[in-house]
């Protein structure tokens, strides 16, 4: 059970974040009319040091700083296929985040969806690219009240009962009312605390243990002992699953629509191409959380069955001084509400923009845009404290799993759309459909497992073996739809027809 030191720093963190939250108005004012744009993506006004902030805080989640360690406690080598994945994502982003800001800035694109309808003309493509986006954000968002409450129950925050449900609402009703009221700008403001909270203290937690256990080498060797040697390998046979899942993810990750949104809030393609250069700082925080998983392995530490993740907060409870310990269990809190934040604004916006305006109000005033938006983005709070009080976790993470897996259907659409043009909305409108069905047949097929065999041979991962039938299926319906004279709608980009990657779309200047 938490003391009074403990809890009492925890208090302090929070309360400081709520604090900053009230303060979100004052980052970038702006003395335009109420506009989606300015809600949403904060007026596309973030600098360098606001936007790594913003995207760092937004991808790298409370539940990833939970879930890694938990798979490194229970299975040692695999987990830290996060590392490279996360390595993967930044030269994907300095090429793709940058030039896709270019093009929605150009049009007042505010979504991927948006960005989908003007370049092929296909509002059922954009609808089924903004569904997809929706569809897998909500466990995302959920999980990260999963995470919040695993870490803090561990650490013995989180009271038994009643009285610990009313904590999770009373955090996540701060967390609606500043985001109704300023939009991206309050997860913008609390990502600064997430950032100096979690450096600090996993940089002492992680000095600490290896103090206390004598250095790497002693952690290394005391988890082998427990776990045994070969788990802390990778084996040839699981090589494989490792590449893909690393590989996928990284192509995933980038078209879940509040990464998107986080890139989009940046104040030019330049800003972001400096922070995805900056974005592997993050990346060696989350290979030290892979490491405390060791740790807490070699020490000793027994999570509950089915609980893996606990096994950190167990770790910081056990070896941490009392203040110490409420600011780590306080700085992994923050770090669930800036991506849970910035989660439901990308779902209200693009409900709002490529449901509400396509299709039921298309006249809608910025004004009624902006107030559709905000009730919207507060009812996906609501749905997913609801959704974590009335399901079971493992809920949450197969419907997780299933949606890293959607997210990734909408790459050709989105990704290979910014190079080329030449794919027929209705062939990428098939090939959505094949991979969709492919890959969650593939996963519920294997319980719940998202790596799944490639018939008699490796195991890969199931979000890539989709995405390829959904390129054969692109490619192929193209062919056959062109040679019979099918029509299709106007590219309004102005991007080029056929594949570029030699010119910048913000400028039209020859890259260096």
């Amino acid at each position: 059970m938490a003391d009074g030191a403990m809890t009492a720093t925890f208090l302090a963190v929070i309360g400081g974040a709520s604090l900053l939250a009230v303060t979100a108005r004052r980052l970038h004012p702006s003395e335009r009319l109420p506009s989606l744009e300015g809600w949403a993506l904060a007026d596309r006004s973030l600098g360098p040091v606001w936007t790594w902030l913003l995207l760092g805080g937004t991808i790298f989640t409370a539940y990833t700083f939970a879930a890694i360690p938990g798979l490194a406690y229970g299975n040692g080598a695999p987990a830290f296929f996060a590392v490279p994945y996360t390595v993967i994502v930044c030269p994907i982003a300095f090429v793709l985040l940058s030039r896709l800001w270019s093009v929605a800035r150009r049009h007042g694109y505010v979504t991927a969806a948006d960005f989908v309808r003007g370049r092929y003309g296909s509002p059922p493509l954009a609808l089924v690219v903004a569904l997809t986006g929706i569809l897998a954000t909500m466990p995302y968002l959920a999980l990260q009240l999963l995470g919040i409450r695993a870490v803090l129950a561990a650490g013995g925050v989180y009271p038994r009962g009643a009285a610990g449900d009313l904590v999770m609402v009373a955090l996540f009703a701060g967390l609606a009312i500043a985001t109704y009221r300023h939009g991206l700008r309050a997860p913008t403001v609390i990502s600064a605390l997430k950032a100096v909270a979690v450096f600090v203290s996993l940089t002492a937690v992680t000095w600490l243990v290896l103090e206390r256990l004598g250095g790497p080498g002693a952690v290394f060797d005391g988890a082998a002992e427990r776990l045994g040697g070969p788990a802390l390998l990778l084996t040839p046979e699981q090589q494989p699953a490792y590449a893909t899942l690393a590989l996928g993810s990284a192509l995933a990750l980038l078209m879940y629509p509040h990464v998107l949104t986080a890139g989009f809030a940046a104040d030019g393609p330049r800003t972001l191409r400096k922070v995805s250069v900056a974005l592997p700082a993050w990346t060696g925080l989350l290979a030290l959380f892979g490491f405390l998983g060791i740790a807490a392995l070699a020490t000793g530490v027994r999570a509950p069955a089915g609980g893996a993740e606990a096994a950190v907060p167990m770790l910081v409870d056990r070896l941490m001084p009392a203040p110490l310990a409420g600011l780590v269990f306080g700085a992994i809190t923050v770090g669930a509400l800036v991506p849970a934040a910035v989660m439901s604004i990308a779902a209200a916006t693009s409900f709002v923009r490529n449901v509400y305006v396509e299709y039921v109000h298309p006249t809608a005033t910025p004004k009624r845009q902006v107030r559709i938006a905000k009730a919207v983005s507060l009812t996906a709070k609501v749905g997913a404290v609801a959704f974590v009080f009335g399901l079971r976790d493992q809920d949450a993470i197969n419907l997780q799993l299933l949606g890293g897996v959607w997210i990734l259907q909408i790459f050709p659409a989105v990704a290979v759309g910014l190079f080329t043009g030449r794919l027929h909305p209705r062939a990428l409108l098939a090939g959505w459909g094949v991979g969709m069905a492919a890959g969650t047949f593939m996963v519920v097929r294997e319980g719940f497992s998202s790596i799944v065999p490639l018939g008699s041979g490796p195991e890969i991962y199931a979000g890539l073996a989709a995405l390829l039938l959904n390129l054969i299926v692109a490619v192929a319906g193209t062919a056959v739809l062109e040679r019979l004279g099918v029509p299709r709608g106007a590219d309004l980009t102005g991007l080029p027809s056929r594949l570029s990657v030699g010119r910048r779309p913000e400028t039209g200047a020859n890259n260096p």
